[in-house]
């Protein structure tokens, strides 16, 4: 079984994404050992978002559309209201999306995120959860929407706010040491 140690993973981000929604999972899954890249749409810092203003940067380690699935474990996608919105549209992003939960490996979305994964069309069947108020757009996709921290789906980790970030990233670890999932099972 794979080591959270030996683990590279991926969160794509751009500008507005939820400042503790990035920061949490990516100091967290760094501070157990694995390597954590961020990917922006341009390859550039993106500013994030906290509480009614614009937050600090995070740094970028290469553009979206220069990420390969087979160099990583994991997906990660961080929420807030603009940083979702602005990705679901790139078709970079809905692409790589799609490749990584066909491949079978763990992709994570928190808040709004989940709206990233509605557009790539990979919520039917599942298990999920988000930030109340995109509720009706997962139920709308064929998701099975749940009030509760973290819901997981074969290998599809979701959590519906900045409360909820310590299951969040503790089900990271767990789905990527488990390995690759079965995506066909719902």
């Amino acid at each position: 079984m794979p080591n959270i140690q030996d683990a590279r993973i991926l969160i794509i981000t751009t500008h507005g994404f939820e400042q503790s929604e990035l920061e949490f999972p990516r100091d967290q899954l760094r501070a157990k050992g694995a390597e954590v890249q961020v990917a922006t749409l341009d390859g550039k810092a993106a500013k994030g978002w906290e509480g009614s203003d614009w937050g600090r940067e995070a740094e970028a380690d290469l553009k979206i559309a220069d990420a390969k699935i087979a160099d990583y474990d994991a997906l990660v996608i961080p929420g807030g209201q603009i940083n979702p919105d602005l990705l679901r549209v790139e078709k970079d992003v809905v692409s790589l999306v799609k490749d990584f939960v066909t491949s079978g490996k763990t992709v994570a979305a928190v808040c709004h995120a989940p709206w990233v994964l509605v557009e790539a069309g990979v919520v039917k069947d599942r298990e999920m959860t988000s930030y109340h108020s995109i509720r009706t757009d997962v139920e709308n996709a064929g998701a099975r929407w749940v009030d509760q921290s973290v819901a997981v789906s074969n290998g599809i980790v979701t959590s519906r706010s900045p409360d909820d970030l310590k299951d969040f990233v503790a089900k990271i670890v767990e789905e990527i040491e488990e390995g690759k999932h079965d995506r066909d099972a719902a």
